[in-house]
């Protein structure tokens, strides 16, 4: 006597409707998390608009600001805090250390001009965004800024 086997049928575990319903992470709920541990006086600004959500915290002598535009894979994460304002003494010197600094001091992290100011920023997509990507931005944006400000400040000043 011969039986027949018939092949089973399988549903795809990694389909991504199970992965999105099972790795869902509350990017809100992470990034008030971290900066409720870094914000001097547990003082936050927050706000939300159609552009997202931002917050605004103290960290030592900067001023800290985080975005976040949405929840999709486009969306951006977004970390800056302002350094320094522009135009400054010796300006051809000061671009040369923030590039200088860009490739060896920042981590993800690195300095931009936004608006006549020097900042330290740190921006990703959401696509594929870990809590510990989300606390690891927050920290060195804040800490390289609040680090450089100062001496930034004392040896470029204003013009």
């Amino acid at each position: 006597m011969t039986t027949q086997i018939q092949p089973e049928t399988t549903q795809e575990l990694s389909s991504p409707e199970l992965l999105n319903d099972s790795t869902l992470i509350n990017y809100v709920e992470e990034i008030e998390t971290v900066i409720a541990g870094m914000a001097e006086d547990q003082k936050v600004m927050v706000g939300q608009n159609e552009e997202g959500y931002q917050w605004k915290f103290k960290y030592g002598t900067v001023d800290v600001f985080v975005q976040l535009t949405g929840t999709s894979d486009e969306d951006t994460f977004t970390v800056w805090s302002s350094v320094l304002s522009l135009p400054v003494k010796d300006e051809p010197k000061l671009m040369r250390l923030l590039l200088e600094m860009n490739w060896s001091g920042t981590f993800e992290a690195r300095y931009a001009i936004v608006d006549n100011q020097v900042v330290v920023l740190a921006s990703r997509t959401v696509e594929d965004l870990s809590p510990g990507e989300i606390s690891r931005a927050i920290t060195v944006v804040a800490t390289i800024a609040d680090d450089s400000d100062e001496p930034l400040r004392e040896e470029f000043g204003m013009a």
